[in-house]
């Protein structure tokens, strides 16, 4: 039987690091994403996203490494892995969720990517081309 396989993201600006983590993931299992909701991403980052938690679960479903997407709080913890019947949570180096060594599969970071690079990339196009 496959292995239920739970990555953790905000979505918020989908890139290239997410893919590579998505596809990494599908080869341990079927791979759920647990989608922070607005909320959660608004109390924690300070912000809005630029896409509601329907839009970014669209665009999560149509990629070909995610089976499913369920709505998640900002940390991860054993009780929601059991709750959902997750074998493994995948996460990034820079995993600070509170789940059992053993039920964790890290991997390294797309170097130079990550939302907040891209929005700060946007920022400074933006206010450049406003002047």
């Amino acid at each position: 039987m496959k292995k239920n396989i739970l990555v953790d993201l905000s979505a918020t600006l989908l890139h290239h690091g997410h893919i590579r983590l998505l596809k990494k993931a599908s080869r341990y299992g079927r791979v759920i994403v647990a989608l922070t909701s607005d909320e959660e991403i608004t109390k924690k980052k300070g912000y809005k996203p630029e896409l509601n938690f329907s839009q970014r679960k669209e665009i999560l479903l149509a990629i070909k490494y995610v089976s499913k997407v369920i709505k998640s709080k900002w940390l991860i913890k054993d009780n929601f892995l059991k709750k959902n019947k997750i074998d493994y949570l995948v996460h990034g180096n820079d995993n600070s969720n509170k789940v059992k060594k053993n039920k964790l599969i890290i991997f390294s970071r797309t170097k130079g990517i990550s939302s907040t690079i891209l929005r700060k990339r946007s920022k400074i196009i933006f206010d450049k081309n406003e002047r």
